[in-house]
């Protein structure tokens, strides 16, 4: 976990890495589970066995899985005393570039690109890659939009 004392210190930073995450466990329980808050239940996500016959030779997680762990990764990343509460303002560009086989653990590494004053804080984008233990491509790239207020 990286720590700031204060927004002004992550101006200072765009166009650098800022942090990188813990790993998380993406396991078929997790799966599952995700599957049914969803329900998108589709046969690669949730059938070992034909799966297992499929193009990935098991089961993946859901894109939107891995994507919805950013809020995660965010928390194990870095933290910034001086602000009060941060917000998710949203995405720009999300890809997808190779799937996450069950069992696998994944981290986001964090690159600061952009930040602007806004009332009472500072927006950020940051540009977070999802990367595998297993190496290989990213599994996810975000462009993910944060504001935090003073």
């Amino acid at each position: 976990m990286r720590m700031f004392d204060c927004l002004d210190e992550l101006e200072a930073l765009v166009g650098q890495e800022i942090a990188v995450s813990d790993w998380v466990d993406v396991d078929q329980a997790r799966i599952d589970a995700f599957a049914e808050a969803t329900e998108d239940r589709q046969w690669i996500h949730l059938d070992p066995a034909r799966a297992a016959q499929g193009p990935f030779g098991g089961t993946i997680a859901h894109g939107f899985l891995t994507l919805s762990l950013l809020p995660r990764f965010f928390e194990t990343a870095y933290r910034v005393r001086e602000t009060r509460m941060g917000l998710n303002y949203g995405l720009d560009r999300v890809r997808f570039p190779a799937p996450v086989p069950v069992a696998s653990r994944l981290r986001g590494r964090f690159v600061l690109r952009r930040v602007e004053p806004i009332e009472g804080g500072l927006q950020m984008m940051v540009e977070v890659t999802v990367e595998s233990e297993a190496g290989g491509k990213p599994v996810c790239v975000a462009e993910s939009i944060t504001r935090q207020y003073r």
